[in-house]
């Protein structure tokens, strides 16, 4: 019992200092494959008003508050902001669009257990394990942003500017003209309450006229970017 207990600390302690950890760090692999020491882990946590927070279609695990403590730790205000990073509200918008640009057609690869190498119509695709995400998310262009909605982002200067702080918080990560997923970025987002919105919402538009470019432009590439249907 003390060695489980032991490894839930050390666990959690590298947790908390490095903030999020990859799926394949040997401690995060043993918690998720024994119950016994998940069951420890959560149990911790829970003792100062954690919890961890994964999902299958993610790369990384993180920790964020319990429901019951955020009222005290956050105060009325942080529960009433659009965010407690305090990323100003056209970061926020940024964080949203590169979201809905990068998580949702990732998440419709994963689910059609799509390589990016594998034909769609392969047989018994439903039954191979999840793709790792790296290797389905899509690597979006700075300059195509910078076109397509540096106007409502604040143009230049305010896209480069949210663009750090999305990358100093995790949720992307940038190699010259290339802006990838982050490691935070599809596990602190909910996708059962974002995606609704942003396929019903305001964004429907935009992400459907950019499916469409894509068709005129290559349709093998907008068959695989397709959007999933809720």
């Amino acid at each position: 019992m003390t060695n489980i207990a032991d490894q839930a600390a050390q666990l959690i302690a590298e947790l908390l200092s490095r903030k999020y950890l990859p799926r394949t760090h040997p401690r995060v692999k043993k918690a998720l494959s024994d119950a016994e020491l998940f069951l420890a882990v959560e149990q911790r946590l829970a003792q100062v008003g954690l919890r961890w927070v994964d999902n299958v279609y993610a790369d990384h695990v993180t920790l964020t508050l319990l429901p019951a403590p955020l009222a005290s730790v956050l105060g009325e205000a942080g529960l009433n902001a659009n965010n407690n990073l305090d990323l100003p509200r056209d970061a926020v918008a940024l964080l949203v669009v590169v979201w809905a640009l990068i998580v949702l057609p990732k998440r419709e690869r994963q689910a059609s257990r799509m390589e990016p190498e594998v034909p769609q119509n392969e047989m018994f695709a439903s039954s191979k394990p999840l793709p790792p995400a790296r290797s389905v998310s899509p690597v979006l262009s700075y300059k195509a942003l910078l076109e397509d909605y540096g106007n409502q982002l604040g143009k230049r200067i305010r896209l480069d500017a949210n663009l750090k702080l999305l990358e100093r918080h995790g949720f992307i990560a940038r190699s010259q003209d290339d802006i990838k997923e982050g490691p935070l970025l599809d596990v602190l987002l909910d996708y059962d309450v974002l995606a609704p919105r942003i396929l019903n919402g305001a964004l429907a538009d935009v992400l459907t006229r950019e499916q469409a470019q894509q068709a005129q432009q290559d349709p093998t590439v907008a068959a695989v970017a397709a959007l999933p249907t809720l």
